[in-house]
């Protein structure tokens, strides 16, 4: 594993303050979760400004050098070990309970959007925060200060690992296959990136809790597609546009056909497999008095299941060829290994689910249904028992500018306290619950066939007339 542990004592500084009395060696669960929760209350203000610092500097995927050094100083006024430079830009702290047993990941993602009329864009980068991540890395925090700076650790069987994790958001594809090309990562997110540096090793439950403007409270049980992404061009002939175009192979009309093809499709798709494909031009020529003869595009292919993935990937594949036969060019396909479509641990949800009611009305706690969209906690969900449950507090639609946290009480300090209540039930009581939880469960997959199928999905081809 990359990196070398750091650690440092508890500050004394404001803030930062042992709590008067620690909780007795015969303390209840009750007792526990009743010392964790007050405890991130104490240190509420200094955890909701943690995630609106984060906020107002937004980095997007493997450079959130920024946001990583918030967090490795956190650690660090916690007295929490952690290594940084993972996979980049990751940090991870790890604390131990009085006896091994089972290794809880407590997780939250450091990387932004591009959103560039976000209010709260970088005006540079055009980096926003326009999917709550800054929260995620808050109510994960949260956790920390409620379980160490309490003494709740010391009761608890087996570990808690804190994971700030870069890259969820799979963008700018073309600069992150550089970094690859490069060797310096080889998947394009983090949390696979995670699994092949083997940090998920020895972690047996992986929790992560997500804002939404879909619920006031808190939903579980979510499911979401998984999905590959696409790096396209498209090569032509230029010419002049005016006086000479039928001397050029116009490779903008190249892509044009090959998105109507895409388009054409979609009725083929079946409803179960909620196939998704948006694909979006990223250059379509030079100048305008030039016949376009380097046009690339960008695009997701995303179902619910990976057979769905491989078949829906095949039918824009064709259609991709088909766009550069049409003109007499030539088209280059990149398909990289995204992410598989996330898959929650029912025992845990319910867990989950029974102290989120401790926080909110009963019926603020749902269940959730299928998402189109996609993230990387899905692979996670393949190897080790994960949940990724959902928390309000936020407005507006997802990943636009309009997408803003109107409630850090809810969507970090109450996520923070759900999940840190989850842990006390897990590993207290000499980890009784967190067996009792991993009992019959069997991952979708090994390490080994995990790394093994991301592989084969890649690929690099060059088709022409």
């Amino acid at each position: 594993m990359p990196g070398r542990w750091y650690t440092a004592g508890v500050s004394i500084e404001k803030g930062f303050l042992l709590p008067p009395s620690r909780p007795p060696a015969n303390a209840s669960i009750e007792d526990l979760k009743r010392a964790v929760t007050e405890e991130i209350d104490r240190h509420a203000d200094e955890i909701v400004r943690t995630s609106q610092r984060i906020l107002a500097e937004p980095e997007t995927g493997f450079r959130e050098t920024r946001t990583a050094r918030v967090v490795a100083a956190t650690f660090t006024r916690l007295g929490i070990p952690y290594r940084e430079g993972i996979a980049i830009t990751g940090v991870i702290g790890r604390v131990g309970g009085a006896r091994k047993g089972v290794n809880v990941a407590v997780m939250g993602e450091l990387d932004s959007l591009i959103v560039a009329a976000h209010p709260h864009a970088d005006p540079e980068t055009r980096a926003a925060h326009a999917c709550g991540h800054h929260c995620q890395i808050g109510s994960m925090l949260g956790v920390a200060y409620g379980i160490t700076l309490s003494g709740v650790v010391d009761h608890l069987a087996g570990g808690v690992t804190f994971m700030a994790v870069p890259a969820e958001e799979f963008i700018e594809l073309e600069w992150r296959t550089q970094l690859r090309d490069a060797g310096r990562i080889e998947f394009l997110g983090g949390k696979p990136e995670f699994v092949r540096l083997g940090e998920f090793d020895d972690i047996q439950i992986a929790m992560l809790t997500h804002t939404s403007s879909d619920y006031t409270g808190f939903s579980i049980g979510n499911t979401s597609n998984g999905m590959v992404g696409k790096v396209v061009r498209f090569q032509g002939v230029a010419a002049h546009a005016g006086g000479r175009p039928h001397l050029g192979v116009n490779a903008l009309n190249a892509a044009h056909v090959a998105l109507a093809g895409i388009h054409a499709q979609r009725e083929t798709y079946r409803d179960q497999d909620f196939v998704r494909v948006h694909p979006i031009i990223t250059k379509g020529g030079t100048v305008v008095n030039a016949v376009p003869d380097d046009v690339r595009m960008e695009t997701y292919v995303r179902a619910a299941s990976v057979p769905a993935i491989v078949a829906a990937n095949s039918q824009v594949d064709r259609a991709l060829r088909a766009g550069a036969m049409a003109v007499g060019g030539s088209v280059k396909i990149s398909t990289l290994p995204g992410y598989l479509p996330l898959r929650q641990h029912a025992v845990l949800s319910e867990l989950f689910a029974a102290n989120a009611r401790r926080l909110v009305a009963e019926d603020k706690v749902v269940r959730g249904g299928h998402g189109g969209g996609s993230t990387d906690m899905g692979d996670i969900s393949h190897l080790v028992a994960t949940i990724q449950p959902y928390v309000g507090g936020a407005t507006g639609v997802g990943h636009s500018e309009h997408y803003l946290i109107n409630d850090y009480a809810l969507a970090v300090l109450q996520a923070g306290k759900a999940m840190a209540m989850t842990v006390v039930d897990l590993l207290a009581d000499g980890g009784a619950e967190a067996t009792r939880v991993l009992a019959g469960y069997r991952p979708a997959m090994t390490k080994a066939e995990y790394l093994s199928l991301l592989r084969g999905m890649q690929s690099e081809k060059t088709y022409s007339e």
